[in-house]
């Protein structure tokens, strides 16, 4: 019986998890260790009792005694805060589904790699704010990183690594959002509701609306230089609305070898609970006549410069990366506050970036709390100085 942790197990990719682990046999394949969430108590406390967790906590302190009556009378042990999700990460288990969404999900992952857990990730900050380090962390703990990302999942899936020395290119898919044929000027009033529409994915609401700014697809090209120690020229990004291909790898023969699928989260999700063998899962197959035609196109750079920004954070180095996601989540704080628009969030993360060159690489997890710190603080300065926006629908 394999023993499991999940980091945000109310958020989408977390109840996803839970739904696979009930398709592979539930309490009888797996012990569920602890569970973490957030606002949702009465959510995390049905997870609890579903699966028997032995620990169930909410980031929120002031949730504590809530989840603790719901749980009252099943011997399942409550904690709360930045504390008790760290002592969630430190449970032995022996595998950890990091699916807390932001930076928040950067320490307990860390916690969870350093003593030995595989990690399947699911959160794109723990590589993209702190990639050496996380990497570093997760050999000296001796555990495996599983990507659960649909796109690193497919890398994974067709990556032969006996051939790795005529590996070209790795090609990452985008659907191109909500928003792939819009003008700047249509983007430029569009709410957070209309912005969460995603055509082919159903996810949260961070990733849905990174998806509407290709924000996430730049997350994933970082975290695709440090997940299979490729350079970045090597990563490259290519648009395809029907979300059927999720990835493809290039190899020096010419061959192009690409994982296909429905979208749905739990692919990925059953290939990382049951590596290296697959799982036996109840999604949608693949009807490759139905479907008839797959499309594919260049990214648009300067409707969505995302893309940019990442190879520009890649280029300079040191923790350029880390602001721009620093500075990226709290302009999507600010967006979905409606304090600003749609396309500021892009212009005050390279603003942010511009203004911290130079900042020099992490040598700890410190440096990089610190550099995330400063990059949110400037970024808020820049969000005050901006009028409110008057949204519209289309």
């Amino acid at each position: 019986m394999r023993k499991i942790t999940v980091l945000g197990s109310t958020g989408s990719v977390g109840v996803s998890t839970l739904d696979v682990l009930g398709q592979l046999g539930g309490r009888s394949a797996f012990e569920v260790t602890a569970l973490t969430g957030g606002n949702n108590v009465d959510l995390l406390a049905q997870q609890a009792r579903a699966t028997g967790a032995r620990m169930a906590v909410t980031a929120n302190g002031a949730r504590y005694q809530e989840l603790k009556s719901a749980l009252s009378g099943t011997g399942i042990a409550v904690a709360a805060g930045r504390a008790g999700i760290l002592e969630a990460a430190e449970q032995d288990s022996d595998l950890v589904m990091a699916a807390i969404v932001g930076t928040a999900g950067l320490e307990p992952t860390l916690v969870a790699a350093r003593r030995g857990a595989d990690v399947a990730l699911a959160n794109k900050e723990c590589l993209v704010s702190a990639g050496e380090l996380f990497v570093k962390a997760v050999q000296q703990g001796g555990g495996r990183l599983l990507p659960v990302d649909s796109e690193h999942s497919a890398i994974l899936q067709v990556l032969n690594e006996d051939h790795r020395d005529t590996l070209e290119r790795i090609v990452i898919t985008a659907s191109g959002g909500p928003f792939r044929t819009w003008t700047r000027e249509q983007m430029a009033g569009v709410t957070p509701t209309v912005a969460r529409m995603h055509p082919t994915w159903s996810m949260g609401l961070k990733i849905s609306i990174g998806s509407a700014t290709m924000f996430n697809k730049a997350l994933e090209v970082i975290e695709a230089k440090h997940l299979f120690q490729v350079t970045p020229e090597q990563v490259e990004v290519i648009v395809h609305p029907q979300s059927i291909i999720h990835s493809m790898v290039g190899y020096a023969d010419g061959s192009v070898l690409a994982q296909l699928g429905c979208p749905d989260m739990r692919t990925a999700i059953g290939y990382a609970l049951a590596y290296p063998k697959r799982a036996r899962l109840n999604v949608e197959r693949l009807d490759l006549v139905k479907l008839a035609r797959l499309d594919f196109e260049p990214p648009d750079e300067v409707r969505f410069p995302a893309l940019r920004l990442a190879r520009l954070a890649l280029r300079r180095g040191g923790q350029q990366s880390a602001i721009m996601n620093a500075a990226e989540e709290t302009a999507f704080e600010a967006f979905v506050a409606t304090r600003i628009g749609f396309l500021d969030m892009a212009e005050i993360a390279e603003a942010v970036m511009d203004d911290m060159q130079g900042w020099p690489h992490a040598s700890c997890m410190e440096d990089v709390f610190i550099c995330d710190g400063e990059a949110r603080r400037r970024a808020a300065a820049l969000i005050a100085r901006i009028p409110s926006p008057t949204p519209r629908s289309a």
